[in-house]
């Protein structure tokens, strides 16, 4: 079995000097790749004298995380992809947990390990923790994180577990099942293409593993951070694409109309904040999903759809009415 890792950069030489040399040295069963989103900086200059091992796929144009993955893993032949964050501090012996669990069941189309804070290294990191899954009304949450309350690792998640997504911040997949998945949407660019990748691997009768055992330190917020009005205008944009795209019917309607009020009142409360920027950020989310319905409504056709996609109804109201904070509360 042939393992790629592939690190998407854009503009990351500083990262990639920080982060790179952990996953050489501890990924001897890989080949590790670096796809360069067309940067402007002199990160291909920096890779080729630092680091000749690596290989470099160089993208014509900055196509955001999903189609600068698409493209970089068009020609690669190993079997399994290994996407990794350029913020990202890996540990000894990170990818064998993975690769195990991939050599040992052949319908795991996608794999994530223990994704821990790289500025606080006892608690769980936002983006993936111990792995996600979505409420009825596609709002994520993981194991180790309810919206902004993130748990400690106490190895409370220290059993391997099947989860309903995994990470974009590490996500290992089989090849095939990428490939038959139809690799990620591109229209969502940026934020919640994994998410929308691992619903049709689970429509196609793939399984998504949480890989208890490996270990990773995420920074996050490298490439767009939480304050941004641009990350709540894909956050918000792309949840109303995954559920059009992938929730079934009947129930994809009245999903939609009550995910779109829930919205409503998002937006407002940022208004009552005073955040004016993410007011407007959800506001030009919903025009611009109302310029791509159509489109997105087409794309419902292609997968087979399964019914029974949630744990529980509302995240929403486990957390902010029942006052719920760990995953183990919901």
């Amino acid at each position: 079995m042939k393992i790629a890792v592939v690190i998407l950069n854009w503009n990351g030489k500083e990262l990639l000097k920080k982060f790179l040399p952990s996953v050489i040295s501890h990924s001897a069963e890989a080949t590790v790749y670096v796809a360069d989103n067309a940067s402007t900086d002199d990160s291909i200059e920096f890779l080729r004298k630092n680091f000749p091992q690596v290989s470099i796929i160089q993208n014509e144009i900055n196509g955001g995380y999903a189609k600068g993955y698409n493209d970089a893993l068009r020609n690669l032949d190993e079997d399994i992809f290994i996407l990794l964050n350029s913020d990202i501090e890996v540990t000894a012996g990170w990818l064998r947990p993975i690769i195990d669990v991939f050599e040992h069941a052949p319908k795991v189309g996608a794999v994530q390990p223990k994704i821990l804070d790289f500025n606080n290294k006892s608690y769980f990191e936002y983006a993936g923790a111990a792995g996600g899954f979505i409420d009825k009304y596609a709002y994520p949450f993981c194991r180790g994180r309810i919206f902004e309350e993130i748990e400690k690792d106490k190895g409370q998640y220290d059993q391997d577990e099947t989860i309903f997504w995994a990470s974009g911040a590490c996500l290992g997949i089989r090849k095939e099942a990428f490939l038959e998945a139809g690799g990620f949407d591109e229209d969502f660019f940026a934020h919640q293409e994994e998410i929308d990748l691992c619903w049709r691997l689970y429509n196609l009768g793939y399984s998504i593993i949480y890989a208890s055992k490996s270990t990773i330190y995420h920074v996050g917020g490298a490439t767009l951070s939480s304050i941004n009005p641009m990350k709540t205008f894909f956050n918000f944009r792309n949840s109303l694409y995954l559920i059009t795209k992938n929730v079934p019917s009947p129930q994809v309607t009245s999903v939609l109309i009550i995910r779109m009020l829930l919205d409503g009142i998002a937006a407002f409360r940022f208004l009552g904040q005073g955040k004016f920027n993410h007011f407007f950020a959800v506001f030009r989310a919903h025009m611009s999903f109302y310029s791509s319905f159509s489109a997105m409504w087409k794309k419902r056709k292609k997968f087979p759809k399964k019914g029974q996609y949630f744990r529980i109804r509302s995240v929403v109201y486990a957390h902010y009415l029942r006052g719920s904070k760990k995953y183990s509360e919901i």
